[in-house]
């Protein structure tokens, strides 16, 4: 019998390369599921039999891999197939790399945090590579992590604040007079403390939504305008860069194979969130792009996706770069970027955010050519946005009413 069970493959004989792959497969720890260009599984090897809780492999051979790949959100909510990244990434012959989720596993429905890829093999059968790995321990030791860097920043930025502060009045006429080899000093000084504020700032904003503290609020939302609104508040920030800022489906970054018409979107979102990820990728935009270049920002619905574009014609990415960029506190490392300052968390938080809502995001580009950075969130009808919202309207006409003191912590803002 195989080492590594195939319904349509078997190891020919004395081919000592095909023994040592089967071996190799046998003996990691990650699940690994081989499917057809149907989805139906091929091979399946003992690390994912022992996962998914099939009993053998003799169980899984033949059938559908979503019958036994069965996954909620990292969080544990229930994920519908358009949010559902690994039917999106089989469905759409598209890589998917290191998803975090949580697997649904056998008759038990033990639930287990996974982190699952999905590989496409570049052959005629179109076979689909799908490895899954148990991600408790990673988990644990993040949270541990989180824990920390979330205690270390809460108790520093008071004292941060507090310098800050003080720089500032050295720096005012009004409250102190100082020559200006000394003001040059406490200029830096001021800069650093601010910069040192910032990433304390996003460092918490970080490990809130790492260590479960903080959970999406979903909300109906009507895409183009809200986007729209949010970008608005950048058009003085760009004039003021000298830069062309444009929104609208009629920009030329406008997504391509996608009708230009204006369109109305719905999504199912966190208002908060959505926030965060556009003043990142806008900041990043504008930070990134010289005077005389333009940004465009564009919403389109593909389907049943919601597409957001934030397009820059600034200095770009390099090919090494642009596979690192949504890690945590990576910074691509040139003579553009070292004079231009961040964090290394705003991607990172961004992809998180997004993720998240069920939701993926990705950028396109090249150094010294501009870059584009897309976000996919589900989108819903305009019938299931009119009954969500009804459905809003009316849990706030039967909830008690907050004291006036009180501040609405949740919803639109």
């Amino acid at each position: 019998m195989s080492l590594f069970n195939s319904k349509t493959q078997t190891r020919p004989v004395n081919n000592g390369n095909n023994f040592l792959a089967e071996l190799a497969l046998a003996t990691i720890h990650d699940g690994v599921i081989i499917t057809n260009r149907a989805g139906v599984i091929q091979s399946i090897n003992p690390a994912a039999v022992i996962m998914l809780d099939c009993g053998g492999a003799e169980n899984a051979l033949g059938l559908d891999y979503g019958l036994l790949l069965k996954l909620e959100s990292i969080e544990g909510r229930e994920l519908s197939e358009n949010e559902n990244p690994l039917i999106q990434a089989m469905r759409t012959n598209q890589q998917l790399e290191n998803y975090a989720a949580c697997l649904i596993a056998g008759p038990s429905a033990k639930r287990i945090p996974i982190a699952i890829s999905v590989v496409v093999a570049n052959n005629n059968e179109n076979n689909k590579i799908i490895t899954f790995r148990n991600i408790t321990k990673e988990l644990a030791e993040e949270s541990e992590q989180a824990e920390f860097i979330s205690t270390a920043s809460h108790e520093m930025r008071t004292p941060v604040a507090s310098i800050e502060g003080y720089l500032s009045l050295a720096l005012n006429p009004q409250t102190a007079t100082i020559d200006e080899r000394a003001r040059n000093y406490i200029t830096a000084a001021h800069n650093a403390s601010q910069h040192l504020g910032r990433l304390f700032r996003d460092l918490l904003d970080v490990t809130k939504l790492d260590d479960g503290h903080l959970r999406p609020h979903f909300e109906p939302v009507e895409m183009v305008g809200t986007v729209k609104r949010i970008s608005d508040n950048y058009i003085t920030a760009a004039r003021n860069a000298k830069l062309n800022f444009q929104f609208g489906s009629n920009n030329p970054a406008a997504i391509n194979g996608i009708s230009k018409l204006n369109q109305v979107v719905y999504s199912y979102v966190d208002i908060n969130f959505l926030q965060e990820i556009m003043n990142n990728l806008i900041e990043n935009a504008i930070k990134y792009t010289p005077a005389g270049g333009s940004i465009y920002i564009n919403v389109l619905g593909d389907g049943d996706r919601a597409l957001i574009n934030v397009t820059d014609t600034g200095i770009g990415i390099s090919s090494d770069d642009i596979h690192h960029i949504f890690q945590k506190f990576y910074r691509a490392d040139n003579s553009d970027t070292r004079t231009i300052g961040g964090t290394g968390l705003g991607l990172y938080l961004v992809k998180q955010r997004v993720e998240a809502m069920g939701g993926r995001v990705w950028a396109e580009s090249a150094f010294g050519e501009g870059s584009t950075f897309y976000v996919s969130l589900p989108r819903i009808s305009g019938e299931e946005y009119e009954k969500r919202m009804i459905a809003i309207n009316n849990a706030k006409m039967v909830a008690p009413q907050a004291p006036a003191n009180n501040i609405n912590q949740g919803g639109q803002q």
